[in-house]
């Protein structure tokens, strides 16, 4: 996000790292002097931008089908891609982080009715914050369940001692934080402030949300109240594909048309990301150099074909080096030699800008909207056919007609799968729509042999929480 302003906070908060509550003052500002102007409203919302963020990307990869972690024994990266998860595995460590987040929610929906500003942008703030705090509930429910509630000011250490609640209160809540924002949030922001949640982010989330919680059910009101909020944002007029997939990654991208709510990054004049840089990357630039955790499973990378213009921009397949050719493998257990996904890799860039970290785009809305209408119509329309095919043609593809129900529902779940690879998004397609286990014992490259069972669609509380709050109780199976 572009925010450069952070709120100084005498307030407990949930720290990310530490598990534990923040007592330390970030300026010699209290809460007797904050909170008190619009400049402090609007740094305390800054803020609540500044936690934002999905699930690790590396998380979504391991534990679906798409990616293969280096690094070989008892290291947490294959421990958790084998299923051998346990709650002390540093990769399902987003919970503390999140409340955090929610946390930081909560205070600018309990401050910022006392103050004196501009009403109609007070009430654009509280709907930006209810939306983001929507977006942390939403990814703690789908990774761990039955969560607790938040939804005031932590100010004291008993505070911390929270029981968990129902998932379907959660999702009450997340429901109606986001229908509060979606009525309440423009369409569209100034350049200057590009980045912020907007009505057709809280109707996507929603219209995800709507997906999520249909699940497998046929005949779920949830379809056509998922169909029906995506054709929402499509009926917008704000949103549609650039032509090249590529450029829906690229710096100039940013706030564009494609990308309906993102993390922004900043980037030094070199290009190097300041903050969360998501780029995976598994071979080098060039011999001895280059990093990263994951590589593409050979499934994954065998899915597209090569009239997919989609391939080239996600996967990296060779480099050059002193005018030598390298080609790279999805099959080579030599690390350097792997084939590598770059399509979020930070690209160099003389200015202090970044590449951004998509949480929701475009083509993903028109991908809700054709499932969600064939499953609500027992049969794909030709609305549908239509929003499916224009994701499919930007690529290269060939439209497509004349799917059964079954054969259009496996259409469109190939497309997410070659559309949204390294978006935080297979995991929770496969739980989802029931083809979570199915998927990773079938992707058994490199020796996988997932001991992976039913209780693994949940993740573990983290054993760093479980012992801060003693009301807190463990997921089955774990």
């Amino acid at each position: 996000m572009k925010f450069k302003h952070i709120a100084p906070f005498m307030v407990l908060v949930l720290a990310a790292c530490e598990k534990q509550l923040d007592l330390s003052p970030v300026t010699n500002l209290t809460n007797v002097t904050y909170y008190k102007t619009a400049d402090d409203a609007k740094a305390a919302l800054g803020a609540c931008y500044s936690q934002i963020g999905g699930t690790d990307p590396f998380l979504d990869l391991a534990t679906s089908d798409d990616g293969v972690p280096f690094l070989t024994g008892s290291a947490d990266r294959p421990l958790l891609w084998r299923y051998n998860i346990t709650p002390s595995n540093t990769f399902i460590s987003n919970y503390a982080g999140a409340y955090s987040g929610i946390n930081r929610s909560n205070i600018v929906l309990g401050r910022l009715p006392g103050i004196s500003m501009d009403e109609s942008l007070k009430k654009r703030y509280i709907a930006e914050a209810k939306f983001l705090r929507a977006l942390h509930y939403f990814n703690l429910v789908r990774l761990y369940g039955d969560v607790p509630i938040v939804t005031t000011e932590t100010t004291s250490l008993d505070g911390l001692a929270v029981s968990r609640d129902p998932a379907d209160k959660v999702y009450e809540l997340i429901e109606a934080d986001l229908k509060e924002a979606e009525s309440v949030l423009p369409k569209t922001y100034p350049a200057s402030e590009s980045g912020r949640a907007t009505q057709g982010a809280a109707k996507g989330m929603l219209a995800r949300v709507y997906l999520t919680r249909a699940g497998t059910t046929a005949g779920s009101p949830y379809w056509a109240q998922a169909a029906a909020k995506a054709k929402e944002v499509m009926d917008l007029g704000v949103y549609d594909l650039y032509a090249n997939f590529a450029d829906a990654f690229a710096i100039s991208a940013r706030g564009g048309k494609e990308n309906i709510f993102e993390i922004q990054n900043l980037t030094d004049v070199k290009g190097h990301t300041l903050g969360r840089g998501y780029g995976v990357r598994s071979a080098p630039i060039y011999p001895g150099t280059g990093s990263g955790i994951a590589r593409p499973s050979p499934s994954l990378f065998n899915l597209y074909s090569d009239k997919d213009t989609r391939k080239a921009v996600t996967f990296l397949t060779s480099y050059v080096y002193n005018g030598v050719t390298t080609t790279l493998s999805s099959t080579d257990p030599d690390f350097t030699k792997a084939i590598a996904f770059q399509k979020l890799w930070d690209k160099p860039a003389k200015t202090l800008e970044g590449t951004s970290i998509p949480i929701l785009r475009y083509s993903d809305v028109l991908l809700m909207y054709a499932e969600a209408t064939n499953e609500a119509s027992n049969g794909p329309t030709t609305d549908a056919y239509a929003a499916l095919n224009k994701v499919r043609t930007r690529a290269g593809l060939t439209a497509l007609s004349g799917l059964p129900y079954a054969q259009f529902k496996e259409a469109v779940w190939l497309e997410r799968r070659l559309e949204l690879t390294f978006e935080n998004s297979r995991r929770f397609d496969l739980i989802r729509t029931g083809r979570l286990l199915d998927a990773v014992k079938a992707e058994n490259s490199f020796a996988r042999n997932a001991t992976i069972q039913p209780f693994h669609v949940l993740m573990p509380i983290p054993q760093t929480d479980m012992d801060a709050n003693p009301n807190l109780k463990q997921n089955p199976g774990y």
